[in-house]
């Protein structure tokens, strides 16, 4: 007995050791575990890697149009003549390597810059291009010749000085940038001839939208471009009393020797510069600055005026540390450099050009540059601090709104648009298919030629026929309600079915008939008992319909009858690829959003066919 014992515990051990018998019986009883349906469900729907994939760039794009607008608000209003069709990058204020510690001066200008370093040589960065042909990085070769001392940079031209008093313009030059006044090329003309003196020359340079100034030592103010555009005259009164000038985009105003600031264009009447405020004319003035539409006065005991067209906060001065040494203007913000050292900047921050950086805390300042949006502080010992608008990283569209902005923006309405028109959808189609499903005969006779009639329908000709009636009269808001209704109440017809012919089956089965012999209500048996056991295939309907319905919606818009502009969808971003010129130069205000807009509805339907696959028995038969 005792031997039959040993052998038996012999022959297990082996057993254990060698054929891992207890191991197989483990995995068979694993195996065999009764699982439950949604267990089932979820492990056949995480096992595909399609699956895997679709559903985290999904969410990943969810959170980029439901999150997004948090950080990147939408501004409807927002548009800017000086960003228009902008390519995508941060470019905007990356100096050139060679320019580095070597900085003589710089000219920041809309969405580019020119440096000039101590070697003589003229660099440029940003984006430089004005039109198809004409580049501002393409700098004349007698400008690089040139022993250049001071440069300027408009909106599109750029302007340099060289040692011999003489002036050369390059950009463009179409409309009158490069034609100077008879009196500034008579001035030229003598400084060539040697025959000016240290008292006539040029100690400021200026330039702004297609005009230019230049103003010499002895009070003289040179205006020259386009005329048509800015009032580019001075009054002879005023000659030879300027002290310093500010340019706004279309007209300018000067500081005089005396410590007054006056209007000396032709236009004062109309201009809302020439309303200086009465207590500004008692008071002496130290330095001005301009931005685009307004103008900033320092005077001597270190207060400061601003009047103009204020419309981006550029009257709200902040506390100032110290007295203002020189002040700067940019297109909507002021930087002004004070007398402890420190800078300071106010005025329109959406590009961040008032956020100084705390790096130059400290830093003993040398120099400050100041353009439309951004800024550049030279420290004594070579560095340069920049702040500002670096670029945009979707670019611009060709009202200079932010490609970025509208496709997050834009997305949240399409997905919401795409929702709440699968919800409507499903809510008809339910109580319509069960209805029909359960109680069968009239009923589902009635229901289903409704439906029929309604599926009939020419789908996207009939909504854009309701869309041009009823919707010419609404405004963008009630128009994307309007396309949520419409696309909600045509699009019930399929899940209708798919709930019908479920029920069809359904409704049959021993529960039903349990509940009908408890007496339990038909409404309840229906949408109680039966529909939770259509909910899966319901739901893989809906995941689907959700993606049609956004097709559906960008479709409209794309073709002009969803919802208009400038309330962006990703349909009416699309709209820019019907112009050939957009297709071949501004690829970035169709490619972004199709990209983004054709992510999602792919990673939607494989979500959709993994929900599918995972609810469908013979998608776990191995």
């Amino acid at each position: 007995m005792a031997n039959n014992k040993k052998q038996f515990f012999l022959v297990r051990w082996f057993k254990r050791m060698f054929l891992g018998h207890d191991q197989e019986v483990r995995d068979l009883l694993k195996e065999e575990q009764v699982q439950t349906p949604f267990k089932m469900m979820a492990k056949n729907f995480f096992h595909k890697r399609t699956v895997q994939v679709g559903l985290t760039v999904f969410i990943l794009i969810f959170l980029f149009v439901t999150v997004g607008p948090v950080f990147f608000p939408l501004d409807l209003s927002d548009q800017d003549s000086t960003l228009i069709n902008l390519p995508p990058g941060y470019s905007m204020m990356k100096l050139p390597a060679a320019i580095n510690g070597k900085v003589a001066d710089i000219a920041p200008g809309n969405t580019y810059g020119i440096g000039l370093d101590t070697d003589g040589h003229v660099h440029t960065w940003g984006v430089t291009r004005i039109t198809d042909k004409i580049d501002l990085k393409d700098i004349p070769e007698e400008v690089q010749n040139a022993d250049l001392v001071r440069l300027a940079a408009g909106s599109d031209h750029a302007v340099a000085l060289d040692a011999n008093g003489q002036l050369y313009v390059w950009g463009n030059t179409r409309l009158s940038q490069n034609k100077y006044s008879s009196d500034m090329t008579k001035h030229m003309k003598n400084a060539a001839k040697g025959k000016t003196s240290e008292e006539w020359d040029i100690i400021q340079l200026e330039a702004s939208n297609q005009f230019s100034a230049a103003l010499s030592s002895d009070g003289t103010l040179y205006l020259w471009g386009n005329g048509n555009m800015a009032d580019i005259k001075i009054r002879s009164k005023y000659q030879g009393k300027v002290a310093k000038v500010a340019l706004t985009n279309n007209e300018y105003i000067c500081l005089l020797k005396d410590g007054t600031v006056a209007y000396a264009g032709y236009k004062d009447k109309g201009s809302p510069f020439s309303n200086i405020p009465k207590d500004l004319k008692k008071e002496t003035i130290v330095d001005i600055a301009a931005t685009s539409s307004t103008v900033a006065a320092v005077t001597e005991d270190g207060r400061v005026y601003v009047w103009g067209n204020a419309v981006k906060g550029e009257n709200k001065i902040p506390e100032l540390a110290s007295p203002i040494s020189k002040l700067y203007g940019g297109r909507f913000h002021y930087t002004a450099l004070l007398e402890d050292g420190s800078v300071v900047s106010w005025g329109n921050n959406k590009y961040h050009q008032t956020e100084v950086p705390a790096s130059l805390q400290g830093k003993e300042i040398a120099s400050l540059y100041v353009g439309n949006f951004q800024n550049y502080a030279v420290t004594t010992d070579g560095e340069v601090h920049s702040w500002g608008l670096k670029g945009f990283l979707m670019g611009t569209d060709e009202l200079g709104r932010d490609m970025l902005t509208r496709v997050i923006n834009g997305g949240r309405v399409t997905m919401t648009v795409g929702a709440i028109a699968v919800i409507i959808a499903t809510i008809i189609g339910v109580l319509m298919g069960g209805l029909a499903g359960y109680f069968g005969g009239k009923t589902d006779i009635l229901i289903m030629r409704i439906s029929e009639i309604v599926g009939g329908l020419p789908f996207i000709p009939f909504s854009m026929i309701l869309s041009a009636v009823i919707g010419s009269r609404l405004d963008s808001n009630q128009k994307m309600y309007l396309i949520m209704v419409v696309l909600g109440v045509l699009s019930w017809v399929p899940t209708c079915r798919l709930v019908r012919a479920q029920i069809l089956a359904q409704r049959e089965m021993e529960y039903v008939t349990a509940a009908k012999a408890m007496g339990i209500k038909v409404m309840t048996i229906v949408f109680r008992h039966i529909l939770p056991n259509v909910l899966s295939i319901l739901l893989v309907s809906m995941t689907l319909d959700f993606a049609t319905c956004m097709l559906t919606e960008s479709t409209l818009s794309y073709l002009g009858f969803g919802i208009p502009l400038p309330q962006p969808t990703w349909g009416n971003l699309l709209n820019g690829a019907n112009n050939s010129v957009v297709i071949q130069q501004y690829w970035w205000r169709w490619v972004f959003p199709a990209v983004v807009f054709g992510l999602c509805t792919i990673c939607i339907n494989m979500i959709g066919d993994g929900l599918r696959d995972a609810v469908d028995p013979k998608s776990a038969e191995r």
